[in-house]
């Protein structure tokens, strides 16, 4: 069971990752597209005001989580498909016998 462990810890990092740069690069893209500017501010930068600065820390979170969320969710399904093993819980799918 340890190699399939770390087969789905390598599996849903790497997924993790490209996830989270595609969402980075969409949201700066939202940002720009709504906004007009041309740059996405700099949060800490005291030139930026507060109201653009906390719009763009929800901005990129909820949408950095909002994706990150969705892909978890969709590599969990696949890899319940693949190894009948929740890799949340670490059960078997048909074991039904928890109820």
């Amino acid at each position: 069971m340890i190699p399939e462990k770390i087969l789905w810890k390598v599996y849903a990092g790497a997924l993790g990752a490209v996830t989270t740069i595609v969402s980075q690069k969409v949201v700066e893209g939202v940002w720009k597209y709504v906004t007009g500017d041309d740059e996405t501010p700099q949060p800490d930068d005291p030139e930026v005001s507060t109201t653009k600065a906390l719009s763009w820390a929800l901005a990129s979170g909820i949408g950095i989580a909002g994706s990150q969320l969705l892909m978890h969710r969709f590599v969990n399904k696949r890899w319940m498909n693949f190894s009948s093993v929740n890799p949340i819980t670490g059960k078997n799918i048909g074991n039904d016998s928890d109820d």
